[in-house]
């Protein structure tokens, strides 16, 4: 028997269907108090499977519109490192257009190599869907290609996809949409195990190295998934649910049906959000921390980072300061987290600095200390740590 006594719960925001939640099963949203048996919530579970997990359409053909600076085409970038398989080819709209090395591509010739949708893989400075790429947007529905985007502009709103998408049968897929019907959190313990990255500031490594401890577990034939909490990640994983699109009150929740029941042995990887120590961010971020319920975080950092990003009159904290104002709040929902140890985005750094600088990490904090992006013996005893091997 599965129960969940004297716990309320409200009925989930909006109605319908819950998009891009890779591997996620919610259950029946009621008010009161609940003792669900296992078959009444499997019947219940059975009721959503078709309209509730929505998998986005790979493989992709990535967009570059017209973006000549690497740093707006990230997105792009970390499609082609990380899921090379999901990727035919590249297409942009301006010869002056930043260049993944993958082939060139129409939208057509992508769908005659098994392209299922065109991914925006750029993310501008305001995120909106900019007048010149129509065209080749167009082009891309009228090829057969559904579309995603990650982009804060909706797809959906603009007028000229939508009738084109409409005509063509084709999916308009907007990422950061807030999905509907998400329940609040029930703070129960849910089976299976959980790891969450966690950080000193936003933007410094928290998907990378989600992503290269789930492929490190993976390689261990640890029994693991990748959950996906940004767009990035999402579109690397194939499906996940936008965390920073959920209204305040039930990201605690999204995280509950983003990392559903699992085997005991089974570990979800939750890419994480933000710092707990952002002024902008730290919502999210508590949120996050909250419903996934996390045995292991593991602390990124970019060394030499001084400032929080974006807000210049708070400084960034220590790793020792992240460390244990993650395990006291994450106790409220599982009393027994730990810390697996740190992750350094030493990218800027010379070899020999960045291993000076993770070794002093680790003998400062007693944890393994590692670059996941680097590898080698650092990030071996950070990936033994996180599984709980001894030393």
């Amino acid at each position: 028997m599965f129960n969940l006594t004297d716990a309320p719960v409200r009925r989930g925001y909006g109605d319908g269907d819950i998009g891009l939640i890779l591997g996620g099963k919610l259950p029946p949203a009621a008010g009161g108090n609940l003792a669900v048996s296992v078959q009444m919530a499997d019947a219940a579970l059975d009721r959503f499977d078709q309209s509730v997990i929505i998998q986005l359409p790979r493989p992709y053909l990535l967009f570059l519109g017209d973006v000549a600076e690497a740093g707006f085409a990230k997105t792009a970038f970390g499609l082609r490192d990380w899921a090379p398989e999901s990727c035919v080819g590249q297409f942009a709209c301006s010869p002056d257009a930043v260049d993944l090395g993958l082939p060139k591509l129409t939208p057509r010739e992508a769908r005659t190599r098994g392209a299922r949708a065109m991914v925006i893989g750029i993310a501008n400075a305001g995120g909106y869907i900019a007048e010149a790429w129509l065209p080749s947007l167009v082009e891309a529905l009228e090829a057969g290609l559904d579309i995603v985007s990650g982009l804060h502009a909706s797809l959906a709103d603009t007028r000229a996809l939508r009738v084109v998408a409409e005509r063509c049968g084709r999916r308009l897929i907007d990422i950061r949409r807030p999905p509907k019907g998400l329940p609040i959190a029930t703070g129960v313990k849910r089976p299976g195990k959980r790891l969450l990255t966690v950080g000193t500031d936003c933007a410094l490594g928290k998907k990378y190295t989600a992503l290269a401890i789930a492929r490190a577990f993976a390689a261990r034939g640890v029994s693991s998934n990748f959950r996906a909490t940004g767009q990035t990640g999402i579109m690397i994983a194939g499906g996940g649910l936008p965390i920073d699109a959920v209204v305040a009150d039930f990201v605690a929740g999204a995280a509950e049906v983003l990392s559903p029941d699992a085997p005991v042995d089974h570990w979800d990887v939750i890419e994480g959000q933000g710092s707990l120590f952002h002024p902008a961010y730290a919502g999210v971020s508590l949120g996050l921390l909250h419903g996934s319920q996390p045995d292991v975080v593991v602390v990124c950092h970019q060394p030499g980072r001084t400032w929080v990003l974006g807000n210049p009159g708070f400084r960034v904290p220590s790793l020792k300061q992240t460390m244990e104002m993650n395990l006291r709040l994450g106790r409220l929902t599982n009393p027994a987290i730990r810390c697996g140890g740190v992750s350094l985005n030493t990218a800027h750094l010379s070899k020999a600095d960045a291993r000076a600088t993770l070794t002093e990490a680790e003998q400062r904090l007693g944890l393994p200390a590692a670059d996941p992006i680097r590898g080698g013996a650092a990030f071996d005893r950070l990936i033994d740590s996180c599984l709980g091997l001894p030393r």
